[in-house]
């Protein structure tokens, strides 16, 4: 017996020394493109897991590049899928930072008329265009954290699973593989939709989406050495006739029908070892992100419906990816921080922002919203931020391009109101910044207005030290508007007021939130008679004062906000030994707070003014009228020295959450208003006035559309229009 068994023994030996010898097949992944389609990839890496599935290397395209890319840098499963349904998509997605970050002063240039798009110009006086609708900034941040412990690595195959990017030189036509660079930008360059999406430009190369010339790298793949490919095609399908109803759908299936010729080739070229895996994605177009985890479902589900045929793949624990994914270094200790800077200002500026102490771990999150300031002052075409690893050294490094479309703005704006009497005004209005005038940030504003309040404002505006949190602020100032007098609540005659002067600010900001200023200033003028009896009398004044205002903006969105806070307070002394025709003070409060639930916004708030001492009335008096400010009434309607309103606004978004730079969103909303004005002289008093309004508005590219109709108990009605200004 004893001997059979060693027989049996000797004659196994062979074949289990043959079996472990034979090398397990050497298994590559190719991820296509196809935007939010592309979350599908992180269901089917889930599901290889499960099955045992190792994969020894990773090509992929768009989507593709950066699930494959995580992936290969070392994160695990589970954070991946963490990822793809915690990312706020849309603001990934676009270039504006969180208002939040946004400078005060920044915020400030909303705060009229004015659309939110800006015509750029360069210092020659030409117009400057960007080269895609997003220029990829918030993008490009979110992959630099994401990607920041492996930063340094410039070889890809020394990631813990070897990676390859795809891109087209979008001057040559040609594909571009990525084996070794700065990953955050290879992945980002491979996702650079064309118009959609600014170039990247690497090595003197201008690179956008790899889709257009190789969307499913199978050659790629192959080309790392595998003896197989496991292939995931997420393709977006050609569209029907009835389906391309816009300019969006044609420039989607442009790409489509791009896309689909050389995938086509690419699958074709697969072998019968070859695994294909196609989630059904019929239902699912490129921007759905809102549906992460249904497109992530369909990619797991795919992958197990070829469970039997993976089975024969199955391996071991890849010991190595393991401890890869749990020995990275995620925070990275900053040992010095360095500046790359083109820009008109100064690398002092740019440090002051970033707020990362030396010798502590990075705080990504800060470190976001620093990048997201810096991006706001308006300087810059991207910042971006990397970390350099040598010996023990770890630097932080800042990169601050400057803008090469220019740093010179010009932005436009209108409203309208009719009360449906024949009475109605009518104004236009615009804005030049001049920017980067000196290396502290110095800027040259001026605003225009033309109609039935006429306009001029021209501000010099110089930082003292290099966060801008002190500065000095001259002005020039001429203003020409209707003030109504009013005897004994009847209107006797209409003013045409001119007012024309200047002043001088000192100033602080207060964070990204806050500004108070400290001012002197001087102005002079006339009232003439426009409507009226022509006996009355006209006046002419001069004004000399000095003021303190301060101000605070939190609000997250300052067309329509969800949340956060508005407020202003200005006191202002009239003093007869600056030059002034009075002695007499006037101070002015304004709040609005905005309150969310769900779509539901509700913004509760108001304005005060008063008029503390004897003055001239149609020089002294507020103004009220206009939709939301005592609706009902025609744009700045009524006059008084002193006037109050309290409002309630409540408004709804009617239109789901879209991604891409393509969300217009429609609201529909009401009010409820009460207000009061009146002098001092007890010759006018209007008594409280109730006003509501419904209205619809229209989040465009150029800015809110707003269309209103109000109407209040001293029976008046009008219509609105505003284009640019909401609140």
């Amino acid at each position: 017996m004893r001997r059979l068994l060693c027989c049996l023994l000797l004659c196994l030996c062979p074949l289990m020394l043959f079996a472990a010898q034979t090398p397990q097949p050497k298994i590559g992944l190719v991820l296509s493109g196809g935007a939010a389609r592309g979350l599908a990839h992180v269901g089917v890496l889930k599901a290889l897991e499960e099955q045992g599935v190792h994969i020894d290397a990773i090509a992929g395209t768009s989507m593709g590049a950066v699930i494959g890319g995580l992936y290969a840098s070392g994160y695990k499963i589970d954070e991946l899928e963490k990822l793809a349904l915690g990312i706020d998509w849309q603001e990934a997605l676009s270039d504006a930072p969180a208002r939040e970050d946004v400078p005060f002063r920044r915020k400030q240039d909303d705060r009229d008329f004015l659309v939110k798009q800006k015509l750029s110009f360069r210092d020659d006086g030409s117009l400057g265009l960007p080269l895609g609708v997003i220029q990829g900034q918030n993008l490009s941040l979110l992959l630099e954290s994401l990607l920041a412990h492996s930063s340094d690595v410039r070889d890809f195959d020394k990631l813990p699973v070897p990676f390859r990017a795809v891109a087209t030189d979008i001057v040559s036509g040609e594909k571009v593989v990525f084996r070794k660079g700065h990953l955050p930008q290879v992945i980002r360059a491979s996702m650079s939709i064309p118009a959609v999406f600014a170039p990247v430009e690497i090595n003197g190369q201008l690179l956008v989406d790899g889709g257009m010339v190789d969307n499913i790298p199978v050659d790629v793949a192959r080309e790392m050495g595998v003896d197989m490919v496991i292939v995931v095609d997420i393709g977006t399908p050609l569209r029907g006739r009835k389906q391309l109803n816009t300019v969006f759908d044609i420039l989607n299936q442009s790409i489509t029908l791009m896309t689909r010729s050389n995938s086509e080739v690419q699958l074709a070229s697969l072998k019968p070892d070859d695994v294909l895996i196609q989630p059904a994605l019929a239902s699912y177009g490129v921007t759905d992100f809102g549906r992460s985890q249904e497109i992530i479902d369909a990619g797991y589900r795919a992958t197990q419906n070829l469970a039997n045929r993976l089975s024969a793949l199955r391996q071991p624990s890849d010991v190595q990816l393991n401890a890869a994914r749990t020995s990275e270094e995620r925070t990275p200790v900053i040992t010095a921080i360095k500046i790359e800077n083109d820009s008109k200002i100064g690398d002092s500026v740019i440090r002051y922002y970033i707020r990362q102490p030396v010798g502590e771990p990075l705080d990504l999150g800060r470190l976001q919203r620093d990048m997201g300031t810096l991006y706001g002052l308006d300087y810059f075409e991207q910042v971006q931020y990397r970390v350099v690893h040598k010996g023990d050294d770890r630097t932080l490094v800042i990169s601050a391009r400057g803008k090469r479309s220019g740093t010179d703005y010009l932005r436009l704006g209108l409203n309208l109101s009719d009360d449906m009497r024949g009475d109605s005004a009518f104004n236009i209005g615009a804005s030049y910044r001049v920017n980067g005038i000196n290396t502290l940030g110095a800027e040259w504003l001026t605003r225009v207005q033309i109609g039935d309040q006429q306009e001029l404002y021209s501000e010099f505006y110089q930082p003292l030290d290099a966060g801008s949190r002190y500065f000095i602020a001259p002005y020039l100032h001429a203003q020409s508007q209707n003030v109504e007098a009013i005897l004994d609540n009847d209107p006797i005659a209409e003013y045409r007021l001119e007012r024309y002067g200047f002043g001088l600010n000192l100033g602080r900001q207060i964070g990204n939130s806050g500004e108070i200023r400290l001012g002197v200033g001087e102005a002079w003028g006339k009232a003439d008679v426009r409507i009226g009896e022509r006996d009355l009398p006209s006046t002419s004044f001069n004004e000399a004062f000095y003021d303190i205002k301060y101000s605070f903006d939190s609000l997250d969105n300052v067309y329509f906000p969800h949340e956060g806070e508005d407020i202003s307070l200005s006191v202002r002394q009239f003093e007869p030994g600056l030059g002034s025709d009075d002695r007499y003070r006037q101070w002015e409060f304004h709040l609005d707070k905005a309150l969310s639930a769900g779509p539901n916004t509700w913004i509760l708030g108001g304005r005060y003014g008063r008029t503390l001492d004897k003055a001239e009335v149609v020089t002294s008096s507020f103004l009220l009228g206009g939709a939301r400010q005592l609706s009902g009434f025609r744009q700045d309607a009524i006059s008084g020295q002193n006037i109050s309103l309290m409002r309630a606004v409540y408004y709804r978004r009617l239109t789901p959450r879209s991604y891409l730079p393509f969300d217009f969103p429609l609201y529909a909303g009401a009010s409820l208003e009460r207000g009061r004005a009146w002098n001092n002289d007890n010759e006018f008093d209007s008594g409280y006035i109730n006003a509501a309004s419904i209205f619809i508005g229209f989040d465009t590219p150029l800015g809110p559309l707003n269309f209103s109709y109000g109407f209040n108990d001293d029976d008046q009605k009008a219509l609105y229009l505003n284009l640019g200004q909401t609140f």
